[in-house]
């Protein structure tokens, strides 16, 4: 009788799992870093019987991958590649999902007044690592550059470029003593590890928003429902009121967009 019972459970959840369907959702190495997946999809997967596969790489990675119908669900940090996506027909459609913010970290701090004096002091006498690769913290940092005047030239050979993901470049400024633009989550994320303060902070300029986009169910051939199901109630009242209460590090990491 035991052993009948337990294989009634056995196949129970041997059906179960095979019922399971699964959507596959490309992400930011920063959202993936900050634990808010982990925390945030289970909710949904066991609500909706639905597995989600993640992918975390940079958003031009991301971007790239949605373009070959390589995912489902796009979660991305650059609003004019997000539009540019959408408008090229890869996108079917976007909504702004939530916002952190970047920050600025180094080996010491820089004595500054504000923002722009920040920012000549660093390009004038500092070492710099960029991720240079074309992730949404590359673009904002290049983005920086560009609104506050300065040229990357001016650093000189101060100004390296990784070509590597967020957690890599930020043990590689910490190793050769550094400055970088990180988005708080990851550097939180590894604080203890590092040596590397945060030197500069708060500006608007530095807001991180994420979008969240659909890709066009024409790339690929995977169940759009399942897409459409997890789109929507990324943006409920449900999901908006978990990211508001995601805390860690004592922070609340991030602030949906309301």
């Amino acid at each position: 009788m035991k052993k009948a019972f337990l294989l009634i459970v056995l196949l129970s959840l041997i059906l179960s799992a095979c019922q399971r369907r699964e959507i596959i959702l490309v992400t930011t190495t920063s959202v993936e870093n900050s634990g808010l997946l982990e925390y945030l999809l289970p909710y949904f997967e066991d609500a909706y019987q639905v597995n989600i596969k993640v992918i975390a790489v940079g958003t031009g990675a991301a971007l790239r991958l949605g373009e070959l119908g390589e995912a489902d669900v796009l979660i991305v940090h650059d609003y004019a590649r997000e539009v540019a996506f959408i408008e090229a027909g890869f996108g079917e459609k976007r909504d702004d999902l939530m916002h952190n913010d970047f920050i600025f970290v180094g080996p010491h701090p820089i004595e500054s007044t504000d923002f722009t004096s920040f920012l000549m002091t660093l390009v004038s006498n500092y070492h710099f690592y960029s991720r240079g690769d074309h992730s949404g913290t590359h673009a904002k940092e290049l983005e920086l550059w560009e609104t506050f005047g300065f040229s990357i030239a001016t650093f000189g050979s101060r100004y390296r470029e990784t070509g590597q993901s967020m957690e890599s470049t930020l043990m590689m400024a910490s190793t050769k003593g550094y400055f970088t633009l990180t988005d708080r989550g990851t550097y939180l994320a590894m604080r203890e590890n590092l040596d590397l303060d945060i030197v500069f902070e708060g500006d608007e300029l530095l807001l991180n928003y994420y979008g969240i986009i659909k890709v066009n169910p024409s790339l690929h051939n995977r169940d759009d429902s399942l897409a459409d199901l997890f789109y929507t109630w990324m943006l409920s009242e449900e999901a908006t009121s978990l990211i508001k209460n995601y805390t860690k590090y004592g922070e609340q990491l991030f602030h949906p967009y309301e």
